[in-house]
């Protein structure tokens, strides 16, 4: 198939699966349809193994949303498909250019559209789009026009096709065939502007070989006035660090007991400065090892003093993970809680990458292009992964068990509700949540969620 064939059959078919449907079951049908037509519509030379995994990841965020139907699983399945999709047309180019590329793909598409001859066939050797084409859209074309023109001008003309009722929404139809088509355009036939091509180089995660050689970063800064700069700096960091690991250690873990208000507020507070402790960790080390700086042979004693900032950080990441499991211990799952050991492993990983570029001697875009992807597998955990069904069965095991929050504000809760229902004899607790399966259930086929699917009635 052409390019003009997967664009209208997607869009034909993203009309076909949300016509008089909620988002559901269709956006997975839809989702792993776009990624078998990738499969196939890729040239071969750009099966790598990067594209293999995402394809897999794909057809599993599309099941993933049609069981869940849930922000991190319609997140899994939009940035599943967009790297797939990018991935099939460009083997080399670095996937930060992944944003710029879609916000200019969307901006420019009216003005792509009307560029025919760059995605419509030139000559179709079969003539069936040619017949298609004189025969029926063209005579289509002008017949809705003049129709238009005579119902104005003659309302026994107009009377003789109102007076008939077509049991479609014509109005949804046509939203749904512009943004279907919008989306399958986009995918199918986007636009990859030279300059990007031309910038990719700036994005390598090696440097070349003519700046790997020791020089001063700065005109108005010396090399030896930077490399002791840094020794000054990451000295001073490093005793600073130290004190504010004991200070920050003795606050959690040593000071009279407060309030679950009080706690919750200061964890979350001293979580946050964690994180943006490691965020400025990782710039100063980018200010200090960049460009031929990572070459210096002279700049030992800076690299040492760094390595043991990234160690400190890691200590104090890891103080801050276990007073939030104290936390969870104490006061039971919450998604905030669970967050937190995502951002703290993230951060972590961020400070192991920062230890391999410094011992790598790797640029600081290989920082954004490295974290790009494990921001992506969080995303991916976050949809494959009932999260709420595991906080509902952890938190079921606790005599301060709260049955309304897990009810109102978990998320796929109800096996496990049912089940502690069923140990209770709480028959109230039992019909509540049955009766909103029975509501997910009487959804019409496409916009149904699966996982209610499994839960009997």
């Amino acid at each position: 198939m052409k390019t003009h064939h997967y664009i209208f059959l997607t869009a034909a078919l993203f009309v076909v699966v949300f016509y008089d449907q909620e988002m559901g079951l269709n956006l997975g049908i839809l989702g792993i349809v776009y990624a078998v037509l990738t499969w196939f519509k890729t040239p071969e030379r750009n099966k790598t193994r990067t594209f293999l995994i995402l394809f897999v990841t794909s057809i599993l965020s599309g099941l993933a949303f049609a069981w869940y139907r849930d922000f991190p699983s319609l997140l899994a399945v939009v940035s599943s498909l967009l790297l797939l999709g990018y991935r099939s047309r460009n083997r080399k180019l670095k996937i930060l250019f992944l944003i710029p590329v879609f916000i200019i793909n969307s901006a420019t598409a009216i003005f792509r559209f009307f560029s025919f001859d760059e995605w419509l066939p030139k000559k179709n050797v079969s003539g069936v789009w040619q017949k298609t084409l004189a025969f029926i859209l063209i005579p289509l074309l002008f017949i809705s026009i003049f129709f238009g023109i005579y119902s104005a001008g003659s309302d026994h003309f107009a009377a003789l096709f109102t007076d008939y009722e077509l049991d479609i929404n014509i109005w949804q139809v046509l939203s749904l065939s512009v943004l279907g088509f919008f989306i399958a355009f986009n995918y199918w036939n986007y636009a990859v502007e030279r300059f990007i091509y031309k910038k990719n180089y700036l994005l390598d995660d090696d440097f070349q070989d003519d700046h790997k050689t020791a020089k001063a970063t700065y005109s108005f800064l010396d090399l030896d006035a930077e490399r002791t700069s840094g020794v000054i700096s990451f000295f001073c960091l490093n005793i600073l660090l130290v004190f504010f690991i004991i200070t920050y250690n003795y606050e959690q873990f040593y000071e009279v007991s407060k309030t679950p208000v009080q706690l919750s507020e200061e964890t979350h507070e001293r979580v946050n400065a964690v994180i943006m402790s490691i965020v400025m960790a990782v710039l100063v080390i980018m200010f200090y090892f960049k460009s031929g700086f990572n070459f210096d042979p002279k700049a030992k004693l800076m690299k040492t003093l760094a390595r043991i900032w990234i160690i400190l950080n890691a200590i104090l990441v890891i103080s801050a993970a276990l007073k939030n499991y104290e936390y969870i211990l104490t006061y039971g799952f919450t998604y905030k809680r669970l967050g937190v050991f995502a951002f703290l492993l993230l951060a972590l990983v961020g400070l192991a990458l920062t230890l391999i570029k410094i011992q790598k001697r790797k640029r600081n875009a290989f920082l954004f292009n490295a974290m790009t992807w494990y921001f992506y597998g969080t995303i991916l955990a976050c949809s494959y992964v009932n999260w709420g069904g595991i906080i509902t069965s952890q938190n079921m095991k606790r005599k301060d068990f709260v049955v309304n929050y897990h009810v109102e504000q978990i998320n796929f809760s109800e096996r496990g509700l049912l089940k502690y229902a069923d140990e209770k004899n709480d028959l109230q607790l039992k019909k509540k949540v049955l009766v909103k399966v029975k509501e997910e259930k009487s959804k019409p086929f496409l916009s149904k969620i699966l996982y209610y699917e499994t839960l009997k009635d």
